[in-house]
C-alpha cells in the first residue's frame, strides 16, 4: 500500500502560476519552511517529512480554514491505487459524461438521445468501479479470502452524470460553450474527483477539452495545417472518415500535417522511433479503440477519455473493460505526482459484422493492447501536462 501527499488538494493549488498567487510564499512564511520543499510537497515528491513540519503544516490549513483539527493529519494522505478499476473507485466525486444527439424525427422538439454503445461503455464503467472488475467480493486478509464489507471498500461518495451536446446537435458555439460550462464545473469542485469523457471527439466535445488540456493546447482548433507531425501537441490522431461530421479538433481532422494529406481514415499514433503510423487496417473484421487518462496525484485530480472508432468498437472496449482491465495498468508516464496512461486497442472478430451486432454487447474478439510511448509523451509533456 502506498500513499501520496495532498497538501495541494487540500490548498486546490494548481501549477498554473495564473491560479496560485502566493501560495507557497504563504507556506513559507508561515512554516519556515525551504520554498523549495513546499514546492516538492505541493507536487507530492517528497519521501518524508519531519514530524516539526508536518505539525506546522497542519497549523496553517487549521488557520486558513482548509481543514479542521479532527480531519488532520489524514486528510494529508490518501492511499494510491494500485490497478485501473481502484484508480477510479479511489476518488471521491466522480462524473461521467456522455454525448446527447436529437431525434430531428420526432414531433416533440426535446426528444434526445445516447448512442447505444456509449451507454453499453457508461454501464460497463459503473459496474467496473462499484465491483472493482468483479474481484471486489473477495480479498486476502491474513492468508485467508474473506467478503469486502461496504465500510472497506473504496467507492466514490458522490456519482455524477453530465451530458453535452455532440458536434452537429446544436450550433457550433453552443455546443461548445455547453463543454466548456460542464468541464469548468468539474474544476471548481472541491475534494478528490475523477472526469471521464464517454466516446471520441466526434460525439463527445468534453473528451476533445480533456486532451486539450492534458496537453496544453487549443480546443476545438484544427492542427491540420502543421508544418510536420511531430509538431502535433497530442501524440495520437484520429483521421475523420469521409462521411464523419468534421468539427475541428485538436486531436481529429483530415491531415496529419501539411506534408500528410493522403491518409486512411483510423487511429494514427507516434511510435517510439518518431513515426507516425496506422493502427488497424480496413478489415472489416476489425475495430480500434482507445483508453487516455491523466492522474495528478497531489491535487486528487483524475481526467479519463475513452471510446472506439465506431459503435462497435465502443461495445468492444466496454467488454475489454470487463475482462482486460489489467492491461491499461500501469500508466504509461509517471513523473513529478503525474500519471499519464495512453493505450490504443485492436480487435479482431472471428466473423464480420451482422445485422445484429448492433444489440449485442457480448461480441467476442481476439484483443491487442498498445501502449503508447512513454517518449511520445515525454516530449510534450513539459509543455502540456507539467507545465500546468
Amino acid at each position: 500500500m502506498q500513499y501520496s501527499f495532498r497538501l495541494a488538494e487540500l490548498l486546490g493549488h494548481v501549477p498554473d502560476p495564473r491560479k496560485r498567487p502566493g501560495t507557497i510564499k504563504a507556506i513559507v512564511e508561515y512554516t519556515g519552511l525551504d520554498r523549495h520543499q513546499v514546492a516538492a510537497l505541493l507536487k507530492n515528491e517528497v519521501k518524508y517529512i519531519p514530524l516539526k513540519a508536518l505539525s506546522r503544516l497542519c497549523d496553517f490549513l487549521i488557520e486558513h480554514g482548509h481543514a479542521t483539527a479532527d480531519q488532520l493529519p489524514g486528510a494529508l494522505f490518501a492511499v494510491e491505487p494500485e490497478n485501473f478499476w481502484e484508480l477510479l473507485a479511489r476518488r471521491r466525486r466522480l462524473e461521467m459524461c456522455v454525448g446527447v444527439r436529437k431525434d430531428v424525427s420526432a414531433e416533440a422538439p426535446d426528444i434526445s438521445f445516447v448512442v447505444a454503445s456509449d451507454s453499453v461503455l457508461l454501464g460497463e464503467i459503473l459496474n467496473g468501479v462499484t465491483t472493482l472488475g468483479g474481484t471486489a467480493k473477495l480479498r486476502k486478509s491474513d492468508g485467508n479470502m474473506s467478503m469486502l464489507t461496504s465500510d472497506s471498500l473504496p467507492h466514490p461518495e458522490t456519482l455524477k452524470q453530465s451530458l453535452v451536446w455532440s458536434p452537429g446537435q446544436a450550433d457550433e458555439s453552443e455546443v461548445t460553450r455547453r463543454a466548456k460550462l460542464v468541464y469548468n464545473e468539474f474544476s471548481e469542485s472541491k475534494g478528490d474527483k475523477a472526469l471521464i469523457g464517454i466516446g471520441s471527439t466526434k460525439s463527445n466535445p468534453v473528451v476533445e477539452i480533456v486532451l486539450s488540456r492534458a496537453f496544453n493546447c487549443d480546443p476545438f482548433e484544427t492542427q491540420d495545417d502543421v508544418a510536420s507531425a511531430s509538431e502535433r501537441a497530442i501524440p495520437f490522431f484520429m483521421r475523420y472518415r469521409d462521411k464523419d461530421p468534421h468539427p475541428a479538433s485538436c486531436v481529429a481532422g483530415v491531415n496529419l500535417s501539411k506534408q500528410d494529406t493522403k491518409l486512411e481514415s483510423g487511429l494514427y499514433y507516434e511510435n517510439e522511433t518518431g513515426k507516425w503510423v496506422r493502427f488497424g487496417s480496413d478489415d472489416p473484421k476489425e475495430e480500434v479503440a482507445f483508453v487516455f487518462y491523466v492522474h495528478r496525484e497531489s491535487q486528487g485530480r483524475l481526467e479519463m477519455a475513452l471510446g472506439g472508432f465506431s459503435g462497435r468498437a465502443t461495445r468492444l472496449l466496454a467488454r475489454a473493460l470487463a475482462t482486460r482491465a489489467k492491461d491499461f495498468w500501469p500508466p504509461v508516464y509517471e513523473m513529478q505526482g503525474i500519471q499519464v496512461g495512453g493505450f490504443l486497442i485492436q480487435f479482431n472478430l472471428p466473423s464480420g459484422k451482422k445485422d445484429t451486432d448492433i444489440l449485442r454487447t457480448d461480441l467476442v474478439a481476439n484483443m491487442e493492447v498498445t501502449r503508447i510511448p512513454k517518449q511520445t509523451f515525454e516530449k510534450r509533456l513539459e509543455r502540456g501536462v507539467r507545465g500546468r
